[in-house]
């Protein structure tokens, strides 16, 4: 039996139930495998009083500290985090935080391995805590874990440190091994582990009837992702005075919100633009399987979930050279990888547009991509750590 503590920052509550949902899927199938015994901690960060009253963090501070979420045995401590500081104390904060904790869960359970599913501040704080426990730790890189907590004066340190020192890495791309090798992380000690997609769930529909359904007429593209910079959604929106007769949807919240319902307005193009808010992830399929293509222009991916998806309901993508691109579409009938600039994106997406469409053969593109093979890396992987540790 591998006893496994899954440690994960990022990890969906009542308040944010799409937050993490992959890691959720993830550990879920982990531990429906019967040599598995799994218990989750997923810290929640909060900022000290009175700000963690305000309204924005009173529903996250109000989640119960610990419940069974799904059927899985879930922890969730807090931990401070101080706003204006760049993350620099998250991983003291943290691990002080989850010592008392482990120390608790370790009497009833003898965990083997540390599977730390964020690269920061879990990776770090996972690594001190198995110098502490005696037991191997693994830490998974996903995206900004790396592109952005790596390369951050006050916290890249700390990421490479526990990179360097962690039993068993493992990368959501071959891009994003290639990354963490740059910053200095043993080649030898990272495993690319992909991401699944739901095949039963995300499939082909009928695009006409699904559009009807949204109130669509004509072309419809369909971006998905939190509404911040780095997702660069004010590119497809810049590219749309170029697509006459499409229609923009984008699933998602956050802070770039104003910025883009201002920016469709200035283009002309509003009557065209939706921003959907944040959209339950079982009510995406309808979205994808309605839409002609998906584009998102991200400045930086691991592997985005998002592309798979789209593929598996037989809707092609139109995105930038981010992450694993390249790993995902390697096939003309998956989409297109163009250049991050309005025009180049109008371009693709009119290429996908006036292509043939075979949702079939779209879909492939999605079929390597499973949670059977997921599952069973991660297992290997795991078990490998810790048959190494001996």
């Amino acid at each position: 039996m591998l006893r496994v503590l899954t440690l994960s920052s990022l990890f969906p509550d009542a308040t944010r139930p799409n937050f993490g949902v992959f890691v959720e899927r993830q550990t879920l199938e982990l531990a429906a495998r019967p040599d598995v015994d799994l218990r989750v901690v997923a810290p929640v960060g909060l900022p000290p009083w009175p700000l963690s009253s305000t309204t924005h963090y009173a529903p996250l501070a109000a989640v119960p500290r610990g419940e069974t979420w799904k059927g899985l045995d879930v922890r969730r401590p807090r931990f401070l985090t101080v706003p204006g500081t760049g993350g620099r104390f998250h991983v003291p904060a943290l691990t002080r935080a989850l010592l008392p904790l482990l120390s608790q869960v370790r009497r009833d359970f003898a965990f083997d391995v540390i599977d730390a599913e964020f690269f920061f501040p879990d990776g770090p704080a996972a690594v001190a805590l198995g110098r502490h426990f005696g037991v191997p730790v693994s830490i998974k890189a996903r995206g900004a874990d790396i592109h952005h907590w790596g390369t951050t004066p006050a916290t890249r340190a700390r990421v490479l440190a526990a990179g360097q020192h962690a039993d068993g890495l493992l990368a959501v791309s071959g891009a994003m091994r290639d990354d963490m090798i740059a910053l200095g992380m043993p080649a030898e000690r990272i495993r690319v582990h992909h991401t699944g997609v739901d095949l039963d769930r995300f499939t082909p529909r009928d695009r006409d009837a699904a559009k009807q359904a949204l109130g669509v007429d004509g072309p419809l593209v369909v971006s998905l992702g939190a509404l911040i910079r780095r997702k660069r959604h004010d590119v497809v929106i810049e590219a749309l005075p170029a697509l006459p007769d499409a229609t923009l949807i984008i699933a998602g919240e956050g802070p770039e919100r104003a910025a883009l319902t201002a920016l469709a307005a200035a283009r002309g193009v509003a009557a065209r633009v939706r921003l959907l808010g944040s959209v339950p992830h079982a009510d995406l399929t309808a979205l994808l399987g309605a839409a002609d293509a998906m584009a998102l222009a991200s400045e930086s991916e691991g592997l985005a979930n998002a592309w798979v998806e789209a593929l598996a309901c037989g809707t092609p993508v139109v995105i930038a050279d981010a992450g694993g691109a390249r790993e995902v579409l390697t096939d003309p009938s998956y989409g297109r990888i163009v250049e991050r600039t309005p025009q180049d994106f109008a371009d693709g997406i009119a290429a996908v547009l006036a292509a043939p469409h075979d949702s079939v053969a779209t879909r492939r593109g999605a079929t390597r991509f499973t949670w059977a093979a997921n599952t069973a890396a991660l297992h290997a992987h795991l078990a490998g750590v810790v048959s190494a540790r001996g």
